[in-house]
């Protein structure tokens, strides 16, 4: 799937599209507003990915400290400041679907 794909879903459909990984879903379900699900998705994935996303969701809701945690264990530096959670939305969403 690509990243157009990906958000004409988003903008469109009422459930994230069949087959996605849960740290994509995460993204998707964040995209619609849904930070809570988002959260509990990235938190199902244990691996990097999942933790990627966890520390993307922190950040988001402003907790450096705990999205800190969550870059190391993704093996991710912390975005710098001017970094904006859009940006790091689609490279996050860009990589994953890659895949």
């Amino acid at each position: 799937m690509s990243l157009a794909e990906f958000r004409h879903s988003v903008a469109r459909d009422a459930a994230p599209p069949p087959g996605l990984g849960t740290a994509i879903e995460a993204l998707w379900h964040d995209a619609q507003g849904e930070w809570e699900r988002a959260h509990g998705c990235a938190q199902e994935d244990h691996g990097r990915d999942g933790s990627w996303v966890h520390a993307y969701l922190h950040r988001k809701e402003g907790d450096r400290g705990n999205a800190g945690y969550w870059y190391a264990r993704a093996g991710r530096p912390m975005p710098a400041a001017t970094v904006t959670l859009e940006a790091e939305w689609e490279e996050i969403a860009r990589e994953l679907l890659s895949r």
